[in-house]
């Protein structure tokens, strides 16, 4: 039975944690992801959950201490915020290189500079070619189901990467709403005991880690872990399909809102997935044909799932939460429009920038988009393709 609960996305992803019980949790804090070792330490103190809490200097030693343990054959993770990621950079890396399926916990912030603690996307996207598995979640019980659904998706035998559960700072992780909780015997049998095959640190197998890797292997190497990646995409599907069946809620790469008539779609990540809903709903009782396609899954990046959901549409408003400094715009509408290129999906694409450093992002702000696109494409109207949406004149 679902237990109804109040609880903000790090209380819920603590509270995932607790009841999933990991062995190893190397933790340091940053705002605005602390709370969630801060939790689970207590959590631990309480005698509810036996983790192993190892208290360190730094995000870098989060990360390396969180390595080791993986290494050792124990289910580990961490959980970390912007600059805090920023420092782990080297060791994100290696985890994936060394293909090891423990969790990060990431909650959504800004990188400097200017130096800001507010939401935005630059932390998670910065870290996008890492090698890493990426989540998203627009809400707190997303925050929540998509921690439950981590390790059955990272430790598959045909993955074995690591995850990266992202939700956005302060706007869910510190923002209380209901949620439904599943119970703990519930989420121990749907997790599972971590009892892997193999893991490089097994005493009864030594074998030397980390030698230089001459040119003969290290681009075989690259090319299995981009297998690897490949893979998840079909673990998440059939992750999500199995925690339906216990949860009652359904979880895919992405998800289609009001999409199926819709001349006109925003394609959007995280917390603003709900405003856009909202602006959707608005227009649709004027009569307009306008959806939105929230994307869960960012690594492995769904190109072709992307490509189908679009093709019918006129127009699509493709929104980053992040600034690539490339002259051209954000990360998603650099992946988005080079999936629709290479899939043969010629539809009209604008790329929005929004929300940077925590700049809000209106229901006006989204009606304003998709009353664009709808000029753009009946009037022949000049849009700029990439702008930043609520900049101060």
């Amino acid at each position: 039975m679902a237990i109804k609960e109040r609880m903000s996305g790090n209380e819920a992803v603590a509270y995932a944690i607790r009841q999933i019980n990991p062995d190893v949790m190397p933790a340091f804090p940053i705002t605005p992801s602390t709370e969630i070792p801060q939790m689970v330490s207590t959590y631990i103190a309480n005698g509810q959950m036996d983790t192993e809490f190892i208290p360190v200097e730094s995000e870098h030693s989060s990360m390396s201490a969180a390595i080791g343990a993986e290494a050792a054959g124990a289910r580990s993770l961490t959980a970390t915020s912007s600059a805090g990621l920023a420092l782990m950079w080297e060791e994100l890396l290696l985890a994936a290189s060394n293909r090891m399926p423990l969790a990060l916990a990431l909650v959504n912030r800004t990188l400097s500079g200017p130096i800001n603690i507010n939401c935005d996307h630059t932390d998670s996207m910065g870290a996008r070619d890492t090698g890493w598995i990426q989540i998203y979640a627009e809400n707190n019980q997303e925050a929540y189901d998509n921690f439950i659904q981590a390790y059955p998706i990272a430790e598959d035998n045909n993955v074995h990467l690591p995850i990266m559960i992202c939700q956005d700072g302060f706007i869910t992780s510190h923002a209380v709403e209901n949620i439904e909780l599943l119970e703990d015997d519930i989420v121990k049998k749907f997790v599972g005991e971590y009892e892997p095959e193999e893991y490089l640190l097994n005493p009864g197998k030594p074998i030397a880690v980390g030698p230089y890797s001459i040119s003969n292997y290290a681009m075989e190497a690259r090319k299995n872990q981009e297998l690897a990646l490949e893979n998840a995409k079909e673990v998440i599907l059939k992750v999500a399909e199995e925690y339906e069946k216990v949860s009652g809620r359904k979880y895919g790469l992405f998800e289609e809102y009001r999409t199926e008539d819709a001349d006109y779609i925003m394609l959007i990540i995280g917390s603003a997935a709900g405003t856009a809903k909202q602006a959707v709903d608005d227009l649709r009782e004027q009569g307009k044909k306008v959806g939105v396609l929230k994307l869960r899954v960012f690594r492995p990046f769904p190109a072709k799932e992307i490509a189908e959901a679009l093709k019918h549409c006129k127009a699509v408003a493709i929104m980053d939460r992040c600034e690539s400094y490339n002259g051209n715009g954000g990360p998603l509408g650099s992946e988005v429009t080079a999936g629709l290129y290479r899939n043969k999906v010629m539809i009209d694409a604008v790329n929005y920038i929004y929300g940077l450093a925590g700049r809000d992002f209106t229901v006006t702000d989204a009606y304003e988009i998709f009353d664009e696109l709808e000029e753009m494409v009946t009037n022949g109207k000049e849009v700029e393709q990439y702008r930043y949406i609520g900049l101060r004149k």
